[in-house]
């Protein structure tokens, strides 16, 4: 893989892909093109800071105005969301670090800054005092807490460093430990969605969410768990979140490895239908280089290995460079029973994340 050569050829498809859907937000491409909108579908969605995070990451990496120009438009659109609240939930962490917090630290935009805030402590009214952790979604969900999550915590973390503030900074350290007792197992492997009493943060329950089944192990929730533990060892400098992070490594490293490097949906589903998630390995890589940047010399090789394999599988057999369409990385998969093998917005952020990241070009948005 030369990611050089690679990031050159995306920047040409993403000059492409902006001259196209510059008023749009794309989110999953279908056959090749960004037919839906989520500006129009649904502004809260929680991919929406994807399209901007993709943009700032190549401007920092190229240079090119153009990509500047299209990430501060789509953040200037999310204000609508910010305004209308009830769309939004615990991923507003997605939503502004990429479009916000990004345009504040690479430009200085005060603006920005006060969105991002906006946007901290609404993440924070989520925090449940009783059961230490940040709700997930809204309705009926009051004691639902997801790994996902972890990769919102760095919105509070950025908040307590920018404001002084300590409480932020409390609220995400209380929901990683809540994660670390509900949701890692001992194994390395991970629960998707943990259930807990909303008034005694009693564990009631653990749902299959977007894995096979309850019990299973869903490999991006598994790479969630790489990366936002990591996050979360980067910025408190506690070594329980570190070794929470190698040992979900170690466990996505060995099932990823027995499998060509190309992640099964879920590691613990039976052996057919053969279902991938290159976002997975993706998003898995780059916790992977951010660990390699925490861990002894002795160490590093280990993650940095892993991290160039599971790239180079994407580059090798699930890319699409070609200017004339949409969606840079194939064969992604939302969940188990749907949206299947298809081109999504987080993938290629974090190919592209994980690209930079092995050349030093990337910009540090988390």
């Amino acid at each position: 893989m030369n990611a050089r050569e690679l990031t050159d050829q995306i920047a040409a498809k993403l000059a492409a892909e902006v001259r196209r859907n510059g008023d749009i937000i794309p989110y999953i491409a279908e056959d090749g093109v960004y037919k839906t909108d989520m500006r129009q579908k649904n502004l809260s969605w929680w991919t929406n800071g994807f399209w901007a995070g993709l943009l700032w990451q190549m401007y920092h990496a190229v240079g090119v105005a153009e990509f500047k120009a299209t990430a501060e438009k789509t953040e200037g659109w999310l204000d609508e969301a910010m305004a209308d609240f009830t769309g939004l939930h615990h991923d507003v962490g997605f939503m502004w670090m990429l479009s916000a917090v990004a345009d504040y630290r690479l430009t200085g935009n005060e603006k920005s800054r006060i969105r991002a805030m906006h946007a901290a402590t609404l993440l924070a009214g989520r925090y449940n005092p009783n059961g230490r952790f940040l709700r997930a979604w809204n309705g009926d969900k009051t004691g639902w807490m997801i790994v996902d999550c972890l990769m919102n915590l760095s919105l509070l973390y950025w908040a307590s460093d920018e404001t002084g503030d300590p409480r932020y900074a409390e609220i995400a350290q209380n929901h990683a430990d809540t994660a670390l007792r509900v949701l890692l197992r001992p194994d390395g492997s991970c629960n998707h969605i943990a259930v807990l009493d909303p008034v005694t943060g009693e564990l009631t329950g653990a749902p299959a969410g977007q894995g096979y089944a309850p019990g299973s192990s869903w490999s991006r929730g598994q790479s969630w768990a790489v990366y936002g533990f990591a996050l979360s060892a980067k910025h408190t400098g506690e070594t329980r979140y570190l070794e929470a992070a190698k040992r979900s490594a170690h466990y996505f490293i060995a099932n990823a490895a027995t499998h060509n490097w190309e992640p099964l949906v879920d590691f613990l589903a039976p052996e057919s239908p053969e279902l991938l998630d290159m976002s997975a390995g993706a998003i898995a890589a780059c916790g992977l280089l951010e660990l390699e940047k925490q861990v002894s010399v002795y160490e590093k090789k280990l993650y940095h290995d892993a991290a160039e394999h599971l790239l180079s599988a994407i580059a090798k057999k699930h890319l699409d460079l070609a200017p004339e369409t949409d969606g840079i990385v194939l064969d992604s998969t939302a969940d188990y029973h749907k949206d299947i093998h298809t081109r999504m917005i987080y993938a290629d952020y974090y190919f592209v994340e994980g690209l930079l990241r092995l050349q030093g070009k990337e910009f540090f948005a988390w």
